[in-house]
């Protein structure tokens, strides 16, 4: 079950945070609260807030091995914008 949860996770970032900001408090806890930041995160690097969102209220530092898990995030997210781009370029 576990593993299923992930795969929807990676396959629907978006639709993840807004089942998260409504059944639970996991974004306010990791964003203190705030709108501006959780709201930027589902439009421009949804994967990385989830994946922030789970290091801070798991406790964990953001170094070391858990750094290395929040820049994996940035590269799929931002992987996702840049490829449009390129599939653009080559028409």
């Amino acid at each position: 079950m576990p593993c299923v949860l992930l795969l929807i996770i990676l396959a629907f970032p978006r639709v993840a945070l807004v089942l998260m900001w409504i059944y639970s408090t996991y974004l306010q806890h990791a964003f203190h609260g705030g709108l501006v930041l959780p709201v930027l995160g589902f439009i421009f690097l949804p994967l990385t807030t989830i994946v922030y969102a789970w290091e801070i209220n798991s406790g964990m530092p953001t170094s070391g091995v858990n750094l290395l898990w929040l820049l994996v995030a940035v590269m799929v997210d931002l992987g996702g914008l840049g490829g449009g781009a390129h599939r653009q370029y080559r028409r």
